[in-house]
């Protein structure tokens, strides 16, 4: 296993489409769910849950979000429609980060949303250090609520990301990063 900050150092995604199995086996989607869970959660509120599509729940899943495509785009081609089915399939597995963020008397929701979105990036980081590939994504149906609907979602729930994990189909290119001198400003008294 690589050291934690190089492990950091190289951590980066793959497109769904470019990842195959075979994907983390049960006891290693424990592992990943239990390290997604270990973020910042100010009141400890565990204002995000997980949605597992894997096996043949990503087949229903694509099937639940074709229908919903197909009702909202009544022109859609054969084609559109059978992405949209297999659109979970894409990985081996797919997990859904689900924000339950809410008004609360003492935890903003900004807050309770960023707890969401660490989650996410917890998941992705263990999957790096289990040796899968792993891509954050939300796409539209993670702005569409009969999307969210059909996935299970309540009516106040939201998606932070669907994380696509498999292994690669072959070796990812890095890409470059921002280079620090543009991204970072120290703050010196005098108004900057």
């Amino acid at each position: 296993m690589p050291d934690a900050l190089e492990l950091l150092k190289t951590r980066r995604s793959v497109k769904p489409i470019e990842m195959t199995g075979p994907g983390p086996a049960d006891a290693d989607i424990k592992t990943l769910l239990t390290v997604a869970s270990r973020v910042p959660d100010h009141g400890k509120l565990a204002p995000w849950r997980f949605i597992v599509f894997s096996g043949d729940g990503r087949r229903a899943a694509g099937e639940r979000i074709a229908a919903v495509f197909a009702a909202a785009h009544p022109e859609a081609t054969a084609d559109q429609l059978a992405f949209e089915r297999g659109r979970f399939g894409r990985a081996p597995l797919v997990i859904a980060v689900v924000s339950r963020a809410a008004p609360h008397v003492k935890i903003p929701e900004w807050e309770q949303q960023l707890s969401a979105g660490a989650a996410c990036m917890n998941l992705v980081t263990a999957a790096h250090a289990m040796g899968y590939f792993a891509s954050w994504l939300t796409e539209w149906p993670a702005y569409d609520r009969a999307a969210m609907t059909a996935l299970g979602l309540a009516e106040q729930e939201r998606i932070a990301g669907f994380v696509y994990i498999g292994n690669a189909a072959r070796a990812p290119e890095d890409r470059e990063r921002p280079k620090l001198d543009a991204v970072v400003t120290h703050f010196d008294g005098a108004g900057r």
